[in-house]
């Protein structure tokens, strides 16, 4: 079962929840997934941004990339 399938799924039993306590439960869940991804992740500096950047083009001029459609194909 693709993600997509399951997450249409999950949805549609999520809408028949009865329990105001279930549907908390996995409020909670949620936000506490989110902040932990949030501070997991730290803003860059502009020097950084700016490197990576630099990194980014020169790796597309030396060909070192994919296209979107490879991607894509990767992960059908």
């Amino acid at each position: 079962m693709d993600l997509q399938t399951r997450k249409i799924e999950f949805v549609q039993e999520f809408l028949k929840l009865q329990s105001e306590e279930m549907i908390s439960q996995f409020e909670n869940l949620m936000k506490k997934k989110s902040s932990k991804t949030e501070s997991v992740l730290k803003p860059m500096s502009l020097k950084e941004l700016n490197s990576r950047i630099d990194k980014s083009e020169q790796d597309f001029k030396t060909g070192k990339f994919k296209t979107s459609a490879q991607l894509l194909e990767k992960y059908r």
